[in-house]
């Protein structure tokens, strides 16, 4: 070192190497074995297992092989992209060193959290293949020789499916993310267009392949029971019963997008508040210097936290609306007497596999500039994002359209299609709504950021209560839009025509039903434009660390601005789809409890002492658990604090780059660190709901009254909903706004970088971070837990 700087060397002009925290490899197994095979060996393969999943396909409907056929060209198409965006160079080998070691880092946590999971996991179907086995069953299990032992085994190989296929989910967001991130800083240097086109068909790689596995694995497992239990055959089960079957797998895929959720939000944010505090606030360095010792543990959290996390979410959020719709059309085609019902019962799957084309059009149609040597201007990445979702809602219109007038005809209603076709309509219209009141409380080209950047002029403290107002205030019109929208399909659904035996209208749950698809009817775009952040996020911080011209450093900082946006817009659409299927979900779980308990549950009155309490456990359930994950960010963060202050005692030459940062020992701190603090949240969610509904289950036969467990189970989930959506509403908008204060003060606005109102921004970003990367974007995922694991465990509540 000392040679170096006698012969005017600095550490700044050196080749810089970065620790790598990677052993072995992070590869999944069943990856590296595959990667074994020989090329022609495994397309023989590919197509004998294709063609498998084709006949067991063709023994159950035409719908389900033009659903297999839709999600296979659709992987192809994934393909495709993964080509495209690897070609793409990786810039100068500073760049590339950079990239390796947030590469390193993100792979080797993902192996280690999900290695914790997996192990909880199978803990966990062994307490569900106990409960299963001495449940009692219900009339109609016993009508189709269903036995325990059979239901057992098939909810506990759903669960396990459902958790493994929510795992490689996560795994494919990261894996794209970690590769792409090189790239799109690359391309930066040329071109923005360049730069915003390829995060984009990297965020739309992950999109399209988790959608894909959503709709594939749910049509796959509904197929195989179709088949293996002879469905709709003498003596067997009943078509519409049969979705009933498929609930464990939403139940794994929930367990595992929950801990994936929490450890990545508690690893990044902590990362990123340690960094941010001392690098920022006490030393007064830019974002990502490669001064900071914790920059390349908050370049690695991006990935897992944003991308792992955020992949086995969707995924999550697809399948349980899925199987949660077809459900409810089963328990619907069987009441109205509808003799071929598997149009109701399969129509979710063929919304989502149009899902998959209109997404994939809607990719393509944000294309880079037609002169590759042109170094075009700064232009606005967020509207050419939204002409893209205007594409992609467009085309859904038209398909959910055709879909509805496929499958949901009935001669017994022969205008019905055209009323769930409008509530379709109100569930695209909501997800638009949704994305535009979260891009107007979060992007700072509107009025609100603008006013929490303006109070940061006047303190740090102005800056916090303007924030948690501001919070607070964009709950109000989400409410009003899921509320609207949920009377609008409700009250479609029940003019719809179709009646059940007794005259009476039975459309309204499954109107609800369709509109939540409707919704989610464009979620491989929506997933795309959040996949976008953490990419643009993590291309700023290696133009910085790379130190590039101003310039580049400009372009990733508006691409990282809109990411901010993005991605909030993203957790607004993800809680009004979690409400929707909720509602849904809740539905489900009083029927499953009617059908055990063979007694009338239809409504749950809060006016009994022991329901209304079991609404306030729910309301509290969110609370506790949204402090403890602000908790758990917060003492993981005064770790990397403690640590990152100290390297800036012990080595003073790092300000003057004449020392290098320990950055091996941050992320050694947040990786631990996470895996410890994600088990006490996650345990309170999977404990309480089953705690409660075994201790009322015991005092309601002790006072003759059997079906107090399931209802005081069904007040907290009706309560720990309606306080989540509000709660992840207030979290993760308010996070995102400050984050974008802080951002817009940054383009030179207030005094620019450096300045009080820089600090004061700074203060309420960090405060902001473990509201919308960990407690927010957890709890719309707990809610949808909650709801699968009531619908699982029903039979222990009675």
């Amino acid at each position: 070192m000392e040679e170096d700087m006698e012969n005017g060397r600095s550490y700044q002009e050196r080749p810089r190497t970065f620790s790598t925290v990677r052993s072995k490899s992070s590869i999944p197994l069943v990856f590296r074995l595959l990667m074994r095979i020989n090329p022609r060996a495994l397309i023989i393969l590919s197509l004998l297992v294709f063609s498998g999943v084709l006949y067991v396909g063709a023994s159950t409907s035409p719908i389900v092989v033009f659903v297999f056929c839709i999600c296979t060209l659709s992987l192809f198409f994934s393909l495709y992209l993964t080509k495209w965006v690897l070609a793409k160079d990786e810039g100068p080998p500073e760049m590339s060193e950079i990239s390796d070691a947030i590469r390193d880092g993100a792979e080797g946590f993902f192996r280690t959290q999900y290695g914790t999971i997996s192990k909880m996991a199978c803990i966990l179907a062994f307490v569900i293949l106990g409960i299963y086995l001495f449940r009692t069953t219900t009339p109609q299990q016993e009508a189709s020789g269903l036995g325990r032992a059979t239901s057992a085994y098939i909810t506990v190989a759903s669960f396990l499916l459902g958790a493994l296929c929510s795992g490689i989910a996560g795994f494919v967001g990261m894996w794209v993310s970690v590769r792409a991130n090189v790239r799109v800083s690359s391309a930066a240097r040329r071109s923005a267009r360049e730069a915003l086109q390829i995060a984009v068909r990297a965020g739309g790689f992950s999109a399209i392949v988790v959608v894909c596995m959503a709709v594939f694995g749910v049509a796959i497992l509904y197929s195989t029971f179709y088949v293996w239990l002879g469905v709709d055959s003498p003596g067997s089960m009943k078509v519409t019963d049969l979705p009933l079957l498929l609930v464990g797998y939403g139940f794994g895929a929930s367990f595992v997008a929950l801990f994936a959720q929490l450890g990545g939000g508690i690893y990044t944010k902590a990362a990123d508040v340690g960094a941010d505090l001392v690098g920022k606030v006490e030393q007064g360095i830019p974002e990502d210097d490669p001064r900071n010792p914790a920059v390349i543990a908050d370049l690695v959290g991006d990935n897992v936290g944003d991308c792992a996390a955020r992949g086995a979410d969707l995924f999550e959020s697809i399948a349980a609306e899925i199987i949660s719709a077809m459900i409810l059309g089963g328990t619907m085609a069987q009441r109205c007497k509808i003799e071929d019902p598997s149009g109701f019962i399969l129509f979710p799957l063929v919304v989502h596999s149009f899902d998959l084309v209109v997404s994939s059009v809607g990719i393509l149609s944000i294309r880079g500039t037609r002169d590759p040597g042109l170094i075009s201007p700064i232009e606005d990445p967020m509207s050419i994002m939204q002409k893209g979702y205007s594409v992609t809602i467009m085309l859904a219109v038209l398909t959910f359209g055709v879909s509805t007038r496929w499958l949901l005809y009935t001669e017994q209603a022969p205008s019905a299609w055209l009323n769930f076709a409008l509530c379709g309509l109100v569930g695209i219209i909501t997800a638009y709504a949704f994305v535009w009141i979260s891009k107007y409380y979060t992007d700072y080209k509107y009025e609100p950021v603008r006013l929490l950047a303006l109070s940061s002029s006047t303190g740090h403290g102005t800056n916090i209560i303007a924030g948690i107002s501001l919070g607070m205030e964009s709950t109000a019109l989400p409410v009003l839009v899921i509320s609207v929208a949920i009377i609008s399909a409700y009250w479609l659904g029940q003019t719809s025509g179709l009646v059940d035996e007794s005259g009476n209208p039975t459309g309204g749950l499954f109107g609800t039903a369709v509109a939540t698809m409707g919704m989610l009817s464009t979620a491989g775009y929506v997933l795309t434009m959040d996949m976008f952040g953490p990419i643009a996020d993590n291309a700023g911080g290696i133009v910085e660390m790379s130190q590039q011209p101003e310039s580049v450093r400009e372009i990733t900082d508006v691409l990282d601005a809109v990411g901010n946006t993005t991605k909030a817009t993203t957790k607004g659409f993800a809680i009004g789809s979690a409400a929707l299927a909720s509602f849904l979900l809740f539905s489900a779980y009083m029927d499953e409890v009617s059908s055990f308990a063979q007694l009338p549950f239809k409504e749950v009155d809060i006016a009994v002492p022991e329901i209304f309490v079991g609404g306030l456990l729910g309301s509290m359930l969110i609370f506790l658990f949204s402090a403890w994950a602000c908790s758990a960010v917060g003492k993981t963060a005064q770790e990397v604090v403690n640590e990152v202050r100290r390297q800036f005692i012990e080595r003073p030459g790092i300000m003057d780059y004449k020392e290098k940062p320990d950055y091996g020992r941050c992320v050694a701190i947040v990786a631990s660190a996470s895996l410890r603090e994600m088990i006490r949240p996650g345990a309170l969610a999977i404990i309480s709901p089953m705690a409660v509904g075994i201790i009322f289950r015991i005092l309601g036969h002790s006072t003759g009254q059997p079906l107090l467990g399931a209802k005081v189970v069904a007040s907290m989930l009706m309560f720990a909903t309606v306080a989540g959506i509000l709660m992840a509403l207030f979290l993760n908008t308010a996070g995102g706004a400050w984050d974008n204060a802080k951002k817009y003060i940054e383009t030179g606005a207030l005094g620019g970088k450096g300045s009080e109102s820089h600090k004061a921004a700074v203060t309420g970003d960090t405060v902001g971070d473990p509201f919308k990367d960990t407690a927010g974007p957890s709890l719309h995922v707990l809610i949808k837990m909650l709801a699968t694991i009531t619908l699982v465990m029903a039979p222990i509540f009675l």
